[in-house]
């Protein structure tokens, strides 16, 4: 058969090039192994399935697994480092990623934030921490655990705005209301977020009156670009959310941050950045994947782009910080924790989603400890206020919150 001949020629060519720990069985009962002791295993259940395999990138291996097209064996964390070593080695030269840039509108972006928050609360749960934060977390040693990495990511965001009792807070894109919950019960701030999903809303609400701080915290099912007044909060953080705006909409994005910040006032915008000074895609086709699967229409500027656009929208740029590693490690808990909770994650959201959360959170701890993406904290102030409420020195910023 042509494409199996293919598949042999392949086969041995990877194993003068590369010691993948990799088995794939095929349809017809024979097995190759790409080296000794392979730690993950490929089924292949008929011919047609070998048109993954041929030529393949992270796109092919990540959508034959999550329809169902390809058997896979092995823990989720390997499976994907062998996809990428499999992807890479059967190249013929490294595959640069796509640049590509969406039309975005208020519905069109709801829709995408829907598809990927609205899977299920109960989902969620299962993973992230107790207080529900779905962003990168701040491990200030090896020992801290995801629960505690959070909370001080929650006040790392807070203490580096500098946020005092009475001031006006607003987190953009609240997700689940744990920085808004912790701005107002810790911190004493009268504090807003807004989300476009319904689910994180319900919750978020939920947990405001369970805390009893309605009158202190509020929570808006809102389009930031809708939120009224100018100069209304003192503080501003937006997390994991600019990903949604658009390359072409950043400048916009904090044009109207800025006219929502009071004078004197301090944002911080927290957020995942291209590695490619071009913002192209991650490369092998992973960018492909997670556009399809995972979050529609996003897109990760560079972080020159972020500078670049933040100044022309008249915020003075402070202090910008990596967090990559922090995030390879919180990536790679969350990904240990929905294999553990592998039955119960399938009975909330169902099998391919679940595949899909699979490689999706193995794929960002690889991504990010191996540098293909980034996340930057971005600390900036408005232009032109006629005072400046930071310190001189970075010093405050690491007093335990």
């Amino acid at each position: 058969m042509f494409l199996e001949h293919r598949l042999e020629r392949l086969i041995a060519k990877l194993r003068r090039t590369a010691a993948i720990p990799l088995r794939l069985e095929l349809w017809n009962g024979r097995a190759y192994d790409l080296a000794s002791e392979p730690k993950v295993k490929i089924g292949v259940p008929s011919p047609s399935a070998l048109r993954f395999l041929l030529s393949p990138d992270l796109m092919k291996l990540g959508q034959a697994y999550v329809e169902g097209t390809l058997r896979v064996e092995g823990p989720i964390l390997e499976v994907f480092r062998v996809a990428e070593s499999f992807a890479r080695s059967a190249a013929s030269g490294g595959r640069k990623g796509l640049r590509r840039v969406w039309r975005h509108n208020r519905k069109r972006d709801r829709d995408a934030i829907q598809y990927h928050y609205d899977v299920s609360n109960d989902f969620y749960s299962l993973w992230l921490d107790r207080n529900m934060v779905y962003s990168c977390a701040y491990f200030r040693s090896e020992s801290d655990s995801l629960e505690l990495a959070q909370e001080q990511k929650l006040d790392y965001i807070l203490n580096k705005l500098l946020v005092q009792p009475g001031e006006r807070f607003l987190d953009v894109g609240c997700g689940w209301g744990a920085l808004i919950l912790r701005a107002a019960k810790k911190y004493g701030a009268r504090a807003t977020g807004v989300t476009l999903s319904r689910n994180q809303y319900e919750f978020a609400a939920q947990r405001i009156r369970e805390e009893g701080l309605e009158g202190r915290c509020e929570v808006r099912l809102q389009d930031y670009r809708d939120i009224p007044g100018e100069g209304v909060f003192d503080k501003i953080a937006s997390v994991g959310m600019f990903e949604h705006v658009g390359l072409r909409h950043l400048k916009a994005y904090f044009a109207k941050i800025r006219s929502l910040l009071a004078e004197g006032g301090l944002v911080m915008n927290h957020g995942i950045t291209a590695s490619d000074p071009d913002n192209r895609w991650v490369g092998l086709g992973a960018g492909e994947f997670i556009n399809r699967y995972v979050f529609p229409h996003g897109e990760l500027p560079h972080l020159s782009l972020v500078l670049r656009e933040m100044a022309g929208a008249g915020l003075e740029v402070a202090d910008a910080e990596s967090l990559r590693r922090h995030y390879a490690r919180t990536c790679l808990e969350w990904a240990k924790r929905l294999e553990q909770n592998r039955e119960q994650a399938i009975a909330a959201a169902g099998d391919k989603r679940y595949r899909i959360w699979q490689v999706y959170l193995a794929g960002c701890a690889h991504g990010f400890e191996h540098e293909w993406m980034n996340i930057y904290q971005v600390l900036a102030r408005k232009e032109g206020s006629a005072f400046n409420s930071l310190p001189l020195t970075r010093d405050y910023m690491y007093r335990a919150g």
